[in-house]
């Protein structure tokens, strides 16, 4: 009895090894090590990376990419240049016993150093509307445009920033929750918060023309765009880039400094390659690169909520706008009764 159950685990044993690797997952037999243990690394840091073989297994071939792009290998070291920063997938394509699999490594690339501190200076103080829940602020032919929040008293209007004479106003749907705007080729697109839905509106009548909806983005927040295509917040720490024309998340940036990725993006404008941003809830903003998504400056603006009249519904610093005739910054915030011209200074 004895030696037929000693024939039948050999032959089991038998079997298996004859099986080798065929009934097992790639992620069983290989695993990519990056130099260290890291996960965390800075933009065009250089980092060892190899491939651990668990079963010495023999290998045919292995290459590397990230995020779906090629990724070089010299001498057993990847330089991590990529134009985008934030969370990356590195996947090992490796060819072995006539088979081909996939394993993946997710890091986090960071930016090479951290953001520079700013302070401003105020230049001008001009006369804001208090009762407006300002959400997104934008200059279009040295007009100024907003748009407001909160059911029942989102609106979108344009008016004359040194004395605040409104041109002319619309009022949202009470269903809808305003948010961030922005202005390209005579159309206004304007965002709202939760409701996955933004409008397009003619820039001189404010006639509305079009609607479009969201796609992977979880929200409607900050809004702006660099002549060709539109950048989106939407609360977490991307940027989503959309066409003009159909609408569409074509890609992203994620938002990053030397030590984390960032997530409180808000209100946006776009200035020379760069996107200055309000930080939600905070009374300062972030410069950042509008390419990698590196977060190269913070701009410090306490005590400007001090400036504005008190009262009951008196919120957050909110709102930037560039005059590109005059060279400086216009902010204000949610129920701000002024709204501050302002220079941008390195502290």
């Amino acid at each position: 009895m004895k030696s037929i159950f000693s024939i039948t685990s050999l032959l089991l044993i038998l079997i298996l090894n004859a099986c080798g690797s065929s009934n097992t997952l790639p992620a069983d037999l290989f695993e990519i090590k990056l130099a260290g243990n890291k996960t965390e690394f800075q933009q065009n840091e250089s980092v060892g990376i190899s491939l651990k073989n668990k079963k010495g297994i023999e290998v045919d071939n292995v290459s590397y990419t990230i995020n779906d792009q090629p990724l070089k290998v010299e001498n057993d070291q990847i330089v991590l240049d990529m134009p985008h920063l934030g969370e990356k997938t590195i996947t090992a394509t490796i060819s072995y016993e006539g088979k081909t699999g996939n394993i993946e490594k997710h890091i986090k690339i960071l930016a090479a150093k951290g953001p520079e501190v700013y302070t401003y200076e105020i230049i001008n103080e001009f006369p804001h509307d208090q009762k407006a829940f300002t959400q997104g602020l934008e200059f279009y032919k040295d007009t100024l445009y907003e748009s407001t929040g909160r059911k029942g008293q989102s609106f979108l209007r344009k008016f004359d920033f040194k004395t605040g004479k409104v041109f002319k106003q619309i009022d949202l749907d009470k269903q809808y929750f305003g948010e961030g705007l922005t202005i390209l080729n005579d159309k206004i697109y304007m965002l709202t918060w939760q409701s996955g839905l933004g409008f397009i509106y003619d820039v001189n009548s404010l006639e509305k023309i079009d609607s479009f909806q969201y796609g992977t983005s979880k929200e409607g927040w900050g809004l702006t765009n660099d002549g060709k295509r539109l950048y989106k917040s939407d609360g977490s720490e991307k940027i989503w880039l959309l066409n003009p024309e159909t609408l569409v998340e074509e890609d992203h940036i994620e938002t990053v400094t030397n030590k984390s990725i960032f997530n409180k993006t808000n209100e946006l404008e776009y200035v020379d390659g760069l996107i200055y941003a309000n930080v939600w809830q905070k009374e300062s903003m972030m410069i950042i690169d509008a390419v990698s998504g590196a977060i190269i400056g913070v701009i410090n603006f306490g005590g400007l909520k001090d400036k504005v009249t008190k009262h009951a519904d008196l919120d957050v610093l909110n709102g930037v706008a560039y005059n590109p005739k005059r060279g400086t910054f216009f902010v204000t915030g949610k129920n701000w009764d002024k709204l501050f011209e302002v220079k941008i200074l390195k502290k």
